[in-house]
């Protein structure tokens, strides 16, 4: 039972959650996701990688710490609804200039609050993830006045698009090429590197991290045509991570191509990992529930050291774990390669490593935005992949 003051959380299964509206009011549909992170909300709800998601905070408390204006990864909300427990009912911080209720209703993000997070969890790990709407206000009531059935609702629900298939990444991607020149020790030196970083749905804090190690990151949009990425003269080429199908980017993967045949040194992360998957001739597929949140632990494989690390997928890539094979590609066009990193919750390929062109992938989110700096040597490793091939160390 729900009244109109109410907010209702419909799943495509039938399941019916009643709670209190949380942002603004209206209706959202999506995919529902669940993210474990204890902080980091506002880098949560500004990565683009969640476009056409509405996600689930698992941590009861959100919003303790309101919003501030350095946090955000990238310039707007991506989220396309909320949920949250226990909304804070106070701002506590020094760096705060709103409330995270007020930001969501200021930028039109439904949301609903005050439902068992914790059930509705323990049901999308077993059920899967899978398409859902969030109801409150004037989408409660049908065109008489009168609330609207469940069954109304459901419908609505099951007209949503499905992600699986659904091309994303052109939505998020800038629409106009920006530059990032080297910061902290390096600022107003000349770059030690040129970097064409593909944006796929970026995050802010990515070409923030190479522009500390003393590159210039050109981060342009996923429409650039080869010819126009050469132009930029790079030392090397970086794919970002970004929401949807992998399977539904056959132009990247073309692209991908022609800058590893090129001889670029390329880095790729998580959207980039899955499109470098494919470009090497795995498959990908789609997770029952994915990986969301900033303490998954990951094995290297190269090191054995095990990182804890932040990510936010849906899709993975289909690679032989413990052994290095042909790329499958072409009858191995691009040599070997092998699985560098896996989780250790689930065995999910986490990275790729080439053994005979200078590339490699991982599927998490080494930018740590939010989220530990386990994984942070990994931009140290492409720095170190775009020195050895200019000046013509690599394998010596």
């Amino acid at each position: 039972m729900f009244d109109p003051q109410d907010a209702v959380l419909v799943l495509e299964d039938g399941q019916v959650y009643v709670g209190e509206p949380y942002g603004a009011i209206g209706t959202t549909s999506g995919e529902i996701v669940f993210a474990t992170g204890m902080t980091g909300y506002q880098e949560t709800l500004t990565d683009p990688s969640y476009d056409r998601q509405i996600v689930v905070q698992t941590f009861p408390h959100i919003g303790d710490t309101g919003i501030n204006g350095e946090d955000p990864e990238s310039s707007r909300i991506w989220v396309a609804g909320y949920v949250v427990r226990d909304p804070s009912p106070n701002v506590s911080n020094w760096r705060a200039t709103g409330s995270l209720d007020d930001d969501l209703e200021s930028n039109h993000i439904v949301g609903i609050s005050h439902i068992d997070t914790r059930k509705l969890v323990r049901h999308l790990r077993s059920a899967g993830v899978m398409r859902a709407a969030i109801f409150s206000g004037d989408a409660l009531l049908d065109g008489d006045g009168k609330l609207r059935t469940i069954d109304s609702m459901l419908d609505e629900v099951k007209a949503t698009p499905q992600m699986k298939g659904m091309s994303l990444y052109d939505e998020v991607s800038t629409k106009e090429a920006y530059t990032i020149e080297p910061c902290g020790e390096f600022e107003g030196k000349e770059p030690l590197f040129t970097v064409a970083a593909v944006d796929l749905g970026i995050k802010s804090m990515t070409p923030h991290r190479m522009a500390e190690r003393g590159c210039r990151v050109h981060v342009v949009p996923s429409t650039i045509t080869f010819d126009e990425l050469q132009s930029l003269n790079p030392d090397g080429v970086f794919f970002s991570n970004g929401p949807g199908d992998p399977e539904q980017a056959d132009s990247e993967v073309n692209l991908l191509r022609q800058v590893l045949d090129a001889g670029y040194p390329f880095f790729g992360i998580c959207f980039g990992n899955q499109l470098l998957g494919r470009a090497l001739g795995f498959g990908t597929y789609k997770l029952k529930f994915g990986h969301r949140g900033i303490n998954q632990p990951v094995k290297d494989m190269t090191t054995g050291k095990i990182e804890i690390t932040a990510h936010n997928h849906g899709f993975a890539v289909d690679a032989p774990i413990g052994e290095t094979v042909d790329a499958p590609f072409e009858n191995g066009k691009y040599g070997k390669v092998f699985v560098s990193h896996i989780d250790l919750n689930d065995n999910v390929v986490e990275g790729l490593q080439c053994v005979d062109i200078p590339a490699f992938s991982v599927q998490y989110h080494p930018e740590a935005a939010a989220g530990p700096h386990d994984a942070a040597y990994l931009f140290d490793r492409f720095v170190d992949l775009m020195r050895s091939v200019k000046e013509g160390t690599r394998n010596a």
